[in-house]
């Protein structure tokens, strides 16, 4: 009997231990995602292995779709993460940024011909000039956020709003094609390698920030300027150039997005680009479990809170839900999840762990 109780309580404190941690919520979510698939259609989870149009090997089906989209998600939920945490506020235009760094690689491929047929600058040429296009924008959002002390969504909402008008003004409202087939592997498939290239591309990019923060003080320092902006300040820091180089890291994330999502067409369309693609992005920060009032992050939990997203978009368009209604089931769904991971219904529920383990010991005794 004691040894069926100890087991029990070693049980009762390894889910309370779980409950803790930032990524209980994202983990919970991707199980029960799973098992409603799993329930409604088994057929979800089949991967195929056949040949695409260029007769390269590839795999296909809905996991392979949210490892792909799911992949630049999580490239942008990284900033938005570093974001959130410094200065307790989200960039809602990093939709528009993407289709402005985008627009810039079409225009140094392209030039001033819009279906050029070789290619006007080397791809890393057009790849490293977006991202210093993109990290410029950062930098302007960041310098609002930390030096003239708006507010990040107001800060943002002027890049909302004119970001997309300032994409097409630099193709001069064309929509150039790229030709060379070398581009469209960014955001396709390699040769000879059948897993989506933006699932590398991510990968690379969640071993860089995790060096980053394992090597340097950044995700301390983002934590501490987030938490008491003051008080960090007193303890020698920067908060202001804390918070403006969040979002330049914000925007080297948004060149690599804006890199794969025209890599994928290579083309553009200015209005539908990653359209919404911000909302997602915050959703995946607050499904972490990060506040979103700044401070504590988990960037694992960030990163797994952004396929989640995708995962539940993708169950979303296999179940025929039109576009224009697939805000609004996504948001009942998050809402659940972000109010289940409040720090009110945790404490909640971590008293009710307390209430237990008496009963078991109790029940030991006798």
């Amino acid at each position: 009997m004691k040894t069926q109780n100890h087991t029990l309580n070693k049980g009762t404190d390894f889910i309370k231990t779980l409950f803790k941690k930032q990524i209980f919520i994202p983990i919970v979510a991707l199980l029960l995602l799973s098992i409603f698939n799993l329930i409604v259609d088994p057929s979800f989870f089949k991967v195929t292995y056949g040949l695409n149009s260029n007769g390269d090997p590839v795999l296909s089906g809905y996991l392979m779709t949210i490892l792909d989209y799911g992949s630049e998600l999580a490239i942008l939920a990284i900033g938005m993460t570093l974001v959130t945490a410094a200065s307790g506020g989200q960039d809602i235009s990093v939709g528009a940024a993407i289709a402005i760094s985008g627009s810039v690689v079409l225009r140094v491929l392209c030039g001033t011909d819009s279906r050029p047929e070789t290619l006007q600058a080397p791809i890393i040429v057009a790849f490293l000039v977006s991202c210093v296009v993109a990290m410029l924008f950062g930098a302007f959002n960041g310098t609002l956020v930390a030096y003239f002390k708006i507010q990040p969504m107001v800060a943002t909402l002027i890049l909302f709003t004119a970001g997309r008008s300032i994409a097409a003004w630099i193709n001069n409202n064309e929509l150039p094609i790229v030709s060379d087939p070398v581009f469209s592997y960014f955001g396709g498939f390699i040769p000879g390698l059948p897993i989506p290239t933006p699932f590398f591309i991510a990968v690379v990019c969640m071993i860089i920030i995790a060096l980053v923060l394992k090597f340097t003080n950044l995700g301390l320092y983002s934590q501490a300027v987030g938490i008491n902006s003051k008080s960090s300040q007193l303890n020698g820091l920067n908060p202001a150039f804390m918070k403006f180089i969040s979002f330049v890291i914000l925007g080297l994330c948004v060149a690599v997005a804006g890199f794969i999502k025209v890599s994928r067409l290579s083309s553009i369309n200015y209005s539908v680009i990653a359209k919404d693609i911000e909302m997602d992005a915050i959703l995946a920060v607050a499904l972490g479990g990060n506040s979103l009032s700044g401070g504590k992050f988990s960037m694992s939990a960030s990163i797994l809170g952004a396929y989640v997203i995708q995962f539940l978009t993708t169950t979303l368009y296999k179940m025929e839900v039109q576009s224009e209604a697939l805000s609004a089931y996504k948001a009942v769904v998050v809402i659940i999840l972000v109010v289940i991971s409040a720090p009110v219904v945790r404490e909640k529920l971590s008293k009710l762990f307390k209430k237990l383990r008496p009963q078991q010991a109790v029940g030991g005794e006798d």
